[in-house]
């Protein structure tokens, strides 16, 4: 584009946009052939309904059409909130104020633009939205008869829609984008053209929606920075110790076991939001397990795997290298449950090792999933097996689509209108960078935990699972515990979580943190932001342990250091190298800077 002399409003040159639309032609051209080649190749019959989403809202049709006096009054009722808005709208152009319809949610950024308020058109379309969205998720929820779970499938793909037909992801309908187009000659347009095409390419013609700058990062130089060594590695992980900040430390060494869905810097991203730091800096020797990122040749490794060669491996190594025979444990996520299934398993075998255990939003029964029980049923497992196997592992792409769809309007369409209708590069995030930076699961791993943890709930069961020949009974664990969760937590719901203060036979204390799956675990006590929940009353019910809590401002983290630090005594500070195990590399290790896209 070419600037006018003497003048802001940008002119189209004819010549540059002649070239730029060839260069967007030959681009389509190729990515398109690449696509469809790569489809033909694909082996067996197209599903093209893999979740079953059509014969769920098949269903829910035959019994909303059974019960027609319903329909007709949601249909009165969406006619009527029409003509309110119609008059309204009618007050407001002959300049007369009348209060809205229907208003967003205060938390809804797709409106923010003063646009939508103040004018008259863009506010009757925005209402006229909320209007129809509201109607459809009333008419969904009202339908009766339907299962537990096509219910909640069908009520999570309306939603999809209707969040994908919102006015604010369209150009003539968004006021924002209207003043960009303007502004700049259709310059943003073209931009966010060349921005969808790139991440057609990134995606081999599947869209990688681009969150982040890419380029702004990178592992082991401005994120995951905490200075270590990798000490000990195999086949599955690589075990990092960090470098003491203190002369003396804990006696009893900090094992994290972060999930492998995603990568453990999430608990490293900068020194100033770092678990890991701080923990180092309190005056725990802290060690991590980096989990590989799996391809075909890892195929067969099952959950037992990942227990034998985690955990249990990294708590020999830790033994070599300090001298010590136990530690406290911290398990996140996925990592929770496989350290809860480890504690199970020792308490079987009879077995030391872990004094104290940690659980940052881990679920052990999974009766009550949230939303992501949605992707669990026969069919879906059926066919994400039968994909699965074809590579031998899920591919981390799939895996963060499904939860960006938990959070569609944050984590896509928000990214759409910046990209591509307003044609605006990303900001530069390092959460949204490590959440991009997807992971692989090995097959076998993840059909069993799909099948014996979401699907069959066989956990919470004494003997219900088997982990190398072992009953896994939670009644048997004796450790003390730690349970740290998140009020509003969309992967792992709090009261799901809660389930383990029942189950297990030894202590737990439980600590409710404010925010979400990750705010609420990364919350320095520097940041002083957010709160948490305490109750040291053993109930059964999390609605009346919340009603006995106190609340306590700022980080959970210092109550966790000073719960971890009992019954702990001063040592001298343990370098890497130090002890049995030789220094591997430096850290932050080759495990964790392998991309899987």
């Amino acid at each position: 584009m070419a600037e006018e002399k003497g003048a802001d409003v940008k002119v189209i040159d004819p010549a540059e946009l002649s070239q730029a639309m060839a260069n967007i032609a030959e681009r389509s051209q190729r990515i398109v052939a690449d696509f469809v080649a790569r489809q033909a190749a694909e082996p067996g019959p197209q599903n093209f309904d893999p979740l079953n989403i059509g014969n769920a809202f098949m269903e829910m049709t035959a019994k909303m059409m059974s019960d027609p006096a319903k329909l007709v009054e949601a249909n009165l009722t969406l006619w009527n909130d029409y003509l309110s808005l119609w008059q309204n709208t009618a007050r407001r152009l002959m300049g007369e104020h009348s209060e809205p319809v229907a208003k967003p949610e205060p938390a809804d950024r797709r409106f923010k633009d003063e646009m939508w308020e103040e004018n008259e058109v863009f506010d009757f379309i925005k209402q006229s939205y909320l209007l129809s969205a509201r109607y459809m998720h009333g008419v969904v929820h009202g339908v009766e008869g339907l299962d537990e779970h096509t219910a909640q499938k069908v009520d999570f793909y309306t939603r999809q829609f209707v969040d994908a037909m919102a006015p604010s992801n369209f150009v003539l309908t968004n006021p924002e984008v209207l003043r960009a187009t303007v502004e700049s000659r259709g310059e943003n347009l073209l931009k966010g053209l060349n921005n969808l095409l790139d991440d057609l390419e990134r995606g081999k013609g599947n869209l990688a929606i681009k969150m982040t700058d890419y380029d702004a990062f990178k592992v082991g130089e401005n994120i995951a920075v905490t200075p270590g060594k990798v000490v000990y590695q195999n086949d599955l992980m690589q075990l990092l110790q960090f470098n003491p900040t203190t002369e003396t430390v804990v006696d009893r060494p900090l094992l994290i076991v972060p999930p492998w869905i995603n990568k453990y810097y999430i608990l490293d991203l900068r020194p100033k939001n770092s678990f890991i730091k701080w923990a180092v800096d309190q005056g725990h020797t802290v060690f991590v397990i980096s989990w590989v990122n799996p391809d075909e040749h890892l195929a067969a490794k099952d959950f037992g795997d990942y227990m034998h060669e985690g955990p249990l491996a990294a708590i020999k190594a830790i033994e070599q290298a300090t001298g010590h025979k136990e530690v406290n444990a911290v398990g996140y996520c996925l990592g929770g449950t496989l350290t809860v299934c480890t504690l199970a398993y020792m308490a079987a075998k009879g077995l030391p090792g872990i004094a104290s255990a940690t659980l940052f939003t881990t679920m052990t029964d999974f009766s009550e999933p949230g939303e992501l029980g949605i992707f669990i049923d026969e069919e879906q497992l059926v066919s994400l097996e039968a994909k699965v196997s074809e590579h031998g592992y899920l591919d981390g792409r799939d895996m963060a689509m499904t939860f960006n769809m938990l959070r569609a309007n944050d984590l896509i369409w928000s990214f759409v209108v910046n990209n591509y209708l307003l044609g605006k590069d990303p900001f530069p995030f390092d959460l949204l960078y490590w959440n991009s930076d997807s992971t692989r699961m090995p097959a076998a791993m993840h059909s069993f935990y799909l099948r014996k943890m979401y699907q069959q709930n066989l956990l919470t069961q004494p003997g219900g699972i088997q982990l190398d020949g072992v009953d896994i009974d939670l009644g048997k664990i004796k450790t003390p515990i730690y349970m740290l969760s998140a009020r509003e937590d969309h992967i792992a719901p709090w009261k799901s979580t809660y389930a383990l203060t029942q189950n297990s036979g030894g202590p737990v204390k439980f600590v409710l943190a404010a925010s979400g799956h990750i705010a609420g675990v990364v919350n320095p006590p520097a940041a002083n932001k957010y709160c948490y929940w305490t109750n040291n009353k053993k109930v059964k019910n999390p609605d009346t342990w919340l009603n006995g809590t106190t609340q306590v401002e700022g980080s959970w983290w210092p109550d966790w250091h000073a719960w971890a630090s009992k019954g702990t005594k001063p040592v001298p500070a343990r370098t890497p190298g130090d002890g049995k195990l030789a220094i591997v590399e430096d850290g932050p290790g080759a495990y964790v800077k392998e991309r899987a896209v």
